[in-house]
């Protein structure tokens, strides 16, 4: 394995993880998931490599890079298959904590009812309510991610937030 190589393995590791769970959350369908996961390691590798060689740009944020990529093939995911670019409510899983069956059995309906008023917002915003609040990013992180301002994007989550709200409340 050369130097390049591991230096992209470390990247994939660090970021194949949160990857795929922003994929899945979009798609709702693990296999389409892993493909659209696969696909977006391969054209950053493509990228890295070019980088590494001199022949394009460095890449600056390389977790910004993949995720744009895969929102990137998330989008043409739908433009082909004709389909709205939603959150599907069946596949959404928001927590990892394990609490007692009374608790779960309540946490369960509330999070299906997140899940599913979820899936009735626009795409930029199911994106920064995951990122901010699922995938527990800072505001900065966020902000690169999708190539905005953090004063832009806390305005974002606040409108996001606030027509989740109304929809729960509509529920």
């Amino acid at each position: 394995m050369t130097n390049l190589q591991k230096k992209f393995s470390k990247i994939y590791d660090q970021h194949v993880e949160k990857i795929y769970r922003f994929v899945a959350l979009k798609v709702g369908s693990d296999a389409t998931a892993e493909d659209l996961t696969a696909e977006t390691f391969s054209r950053g590798w493509n990228a890295f490599r070019e980088a590494e060689r001199g022949n394009r740009d460095q890449i600056r944020n390389m977790e910004a890079f993949l995720y744009r990529i895969a929102r990137n093939l998330v989008a043409d995911f739908y433009r082909e298959h004709s389909r709205r670019d939603t959150i599907s409510a069946e596949e959404v899983e928001m927590a990892d904590s394990k609490p007692g069956p009374d608790q779960q059995a309540l946490k369960n309906s509330d999070a299906a009812q997140v899940k599913q008023a979820l899936t009735t917002l626009k795409s930029e915003y199911q994106n920064v309510i995951i990122w901010r609040h699922v995938e527990r990013k800072s505001t900065k992180e966020v902000a690169e991610k999708m190539e905005k301002s953090e004063e832009a994007v806390r305005v974002q989550l606040h409108r996001a937030m606030k027509q989740l709200k109304q929809k729960l409340n509509d529920n």
